[in-house]
C-alpha cells in the first residue's frame, strides 16, 4: 500500500509541475494591461480588443497627456507608438504583435519595455496591408534602443 501511495504522490507532484510549466508558457492569460490612449483614437481601441482576444484583461484610460506618460515610462517621443500600455514591470508602446509581448513576458529581459514606433499599416489594431516587417525596439534606461524582434 505504501508503494501505491508513493506513486500517487509522485504522479500528483508531476501533474502540478506540468500545470506550473503550462501556466508559465501562456503569460497572456494572467496579465492585466492598463492602456493609455488619445480619447479620439479608434485604432487604440482596436488594439485593446486585440489584446482581449488574446487573453489579456485590458483597462483603457483616455488621456490628453499621452506623450508625457510615454516619456515618463522611458519611451522617447521619436520612438513612441500610438498608445502606451503597462503590463506588470514592462511598458509596451504602439501596435506590438501579441507574440512579441508574450515573448517579452516569458523571457523577462532586463529592459523597460518594447515599442513599435508610429502607426504601421497592417499592425494589430491598424487597418490595411503590412508594408514591411515590423521592427520592435527594446528600451532600457540609459541606453540606446535596440532591435528586440522583427515580425
Amino acid at each position: 500500500m505504501k508503494k501505491i501511495l508513493g506513486i500517487t504522490s509522485l504522479a500528483s507532484a508531476g501533474a502540478a509541475a506540468v500545470l506550473a510549466i503550462s501556466l508559465n508558457a501562456a503569460p497572456a492569460s494572467a496579465e492585466t494591461v492598463t492602456l493609455y490612449k488619445n480619447p479620439q483614437c479608434g485604432c487604440c481601441e482596436n488594439y485593446a480588443d486585440y489584446l482581449r482576444e488574446n487573453g489579456y484583461t485590458v483597462e483603457v484610460k483616455p488621456t490628453h497627456e499621452l506623450t508625457q506618460i510615454s516619456e515618463e515610462a522611458g519611451i522617447s517621443e521619436k520612438i513612441q507608438g500610438c498608445h502606451t500600455a503597462f503590463l506588470g514591470d514592462y511598458v509596451v508602446s504602439g501596435h506590438v504583435p501579441v507574440e512579441v509581448v508574450n515573448k517579452m513576458l516569458t523571457e523577462k529581459p532586463e529592459i523597460t519595455g518594447i515599442t513599435l514606433p508610429g502607426m504601421p499599416m497592417g499592425s494589430p489594431g491598424m487597418g490595411g496591408a503590412k508594408q514591411k516587417p515590423f521592427e520592435i525596439l527594446a528600451v532600457k534606461a540609459g541606453a540606446e534602443p535596440t532591435v528586440y524582434a522583427v515580425e
